[in-house]
C-alpha cells in the first residue's frame, strides 16, 4: 500500500471521528470518501467509528468494484456518481445532524437567510427528492439537488457536503449544520429576511479564498 493511500486512510478515520464530536453523525450513520488514485476510499458499513482503523477503509474503483474485508457504506453510489461528475470533488462527507436533518424531514430547502450560504456555491440549499437509501435513485436525486452547489439535503434522511479537500468537505458540513440551526431557530421567531441575489452572487465571489484552503 503506498504511503498516501495510508495517510488518506488514517484521515478518513480521524474525520470520521470529528464529524462524530461536532454532532455530525450518531451511532453508525454518516459516511465519508475521498478521491484516491483512479478511485475513492470510502468508510465501511456499519463499523462504529472508535473501532475504525485504517486498514477498514474500503477501497473503490469507478465502476462499483471494491476491495477489503469489510463491504463499503450502503450510500457508496452517490460517494462515486459525485466524484464521478464533478472534478472539483475530492471528498464527500454525509451524515444525519439534528437541525439539518430536521428541515430535510419537512423537505425544506434552506434560502438566504445568512450570508454564509455562499458556501454552499448559491443562494439556496436545496433538498434532494426523496427516494430509498443507497439506490441509484437517490444518487440520481442527489446529482440533481448538487448542481452548482457544495452541498445539499436529503429528504427524509440527512445532508451531504462536497470540498477539494477532505478538510474543507467536513468545514462545510459543520456550517450547513450551523446554517440549518440557525434558519430553525428563526423560523420560530418570525419571519427570516432573505438575502438578494446580488448579495449572495457577491459573497460567493469572496467565498473562493474563504475557508480550509481547497490544495
Amino acid at each position: 500500500m503506498r504511503s498516501d493511500e495510508q495517510q488518506l486512510r488514517h484521515a478518513v478515520v480521524a474525520a470520521c471521528r470529528r464529524m462524530q464530536r461536532l454532532g455530525l453523525s450518531h451511532g453508525t450513520s454518516g459516511n465519508i470518501s475521498v478521491r484516491c488514485g483512479d478511485g475513492l476510499l470510502i468508510t465501511p458499513s456499519g463499523v462504529p467509528y472508535d473501532k475504525l482503523s485504517g486498514e477498514d477503509i474500503v477501497g473503490m474503483g469507478f465502476d462499483g468494484s471494491w476491495q477489503g474485508k469489510l463491504a463499503p457504506s450502503s450510500e457508496w453510489r452517490f460517494h462515486l456518481d459525485i466524484m464521478q461528475s464533478r472534478d472539483d470533488v475530492n471528498a464527500v462527507v454525509h451524515g444525519h445532524p439534528l437541525y439539518a436533518t430536521s428541515l430535510a424531514i419537512c423537505r425544506r430547502e434552506i434560502p438566504a437567510v445568512h450570508y454564509m450560504i455562499a458556501a454552499a456555491g448559491g443562494a439556496t440549499v436545496r433538498c434532494a427528492e426523496y427516494a430509498t437509501f443507497g439506490t441509484k435513485a437517490l444518487s440520481i436525486n442527489v446529482l440533481d439537488a448538487m448542481r452548482e452547489r457544495n452541498c445539499c439535503l436529503l429528504a427524509n434522511h440527512g445532508m451531504i457536503a462536497t470540498g477539494a479537500t477532505l478538510e474543507r468537505a467536513l468545514w462545510l458540513a459543520s456550517e450547513l449544520e450551523n446554517l440549518a440551526h440557525q434558519y430553525v431557530i428563526s423560523l420560530t421567531i418570525g419571519h427570516p429576511v432573505i438575502l438578494s441575489d446580488h448579495e449572495i452572487e457577491t459573497n460567493i465571489a469572496l467565498f473562493k479564498n474563504y475557508g480550509p484552503k481547497k490544495i
